[in-house]
């Protein structure tokens, strides 16, 4: 039988805590995750230097109609063949797809989570995360050194260049759109109880 998921969006600056989050989100949930990540742009026609240099934190980087369309068939209950994207090669796996199936809530992920208008009539209840600029480098500097095969200097100066200024043009306005605000220092359990009690608060959580 055919159902419409809770759909929760969950914003915030590049190593505000979002993706941290948003999976514990799901676990609590037994929610779907939808991460934007997984939708930038096939850069594998590039050679690797240019695609090295690519403006990762800005709109234009995702493929935005596939996500809008993705998350507008998850929303009414449909399921997707998601992309699969190599990070360390800024490009997508080649003719190889992830079937995801809507569960009762899906959380869709991202920094430009809440920036897309087309996504917002999409969304039940949306969060933003906020977090100072340098928390967010240091952590963004652990996960990309740890799971992109970055240097230090790399993630800092891409940081400099394009996350922040991206991030100020870009995602810190959208926090306008959100629902409510957490902060990414809190405390993670402290967070998340604070999203379920204001979920329970609209009668969310007892679709």
């Amino acid at each position: 039988m055919m159902f419409k998921p809770l759909v929760i969006a969950i914003a915030g600056c590049s190593g505000s805590g979002k993706t941290t989050l948003a999976r514990e989100l799901c676990t609590q949930l037994e929610a779907t995750l939808f991460a934007l990540d997984l939708y930038y742009r096939d850069l594998s026609h590039l050679p690797f230097e240019t695609r090295d240099k690519t403006n990762f934190d800005h709109p234009d980087s995702l493929e935005s109609e596939l996500l809008i369309e993705h998350v507008r068939l998850l929303a009414n209950g449909n399921p997707i063949r998601r992309p699969i994207y190599d990070f360390k090669t800024h490009s997508r796996v080649p003719n190889q797809f992830d079937p995801v199936t809507p569960t009762r809530v899906v959380i869709v992920e991202g920094i430009l989570a809440l920036h897309y208008p087309e996504l917002l009539p999409l969304y039940d209840f949306s969060v933003y995360v906020d977090a100072p600029n340098q928390i967010c480098l240091n952590r963004r500097i652990y996960r990309d050194m740890r799971e992109r095969g970055r240097t230090e200097q790399s993630v800092r100066d891409q940081f400099e260049a394009t996350a922040r200024p991206m991030a100020e043009m870009y995602v810190v306005p959208s926090q306008l759109n959100a629902n409510m605000t957490v902060k990414g220092t809190e405390a993670l359990d402290w967070s998340v109880e604070s999203i379920l009690v204001e979920l329970r608060k609209r009668s969310l959580l007892s679709r």
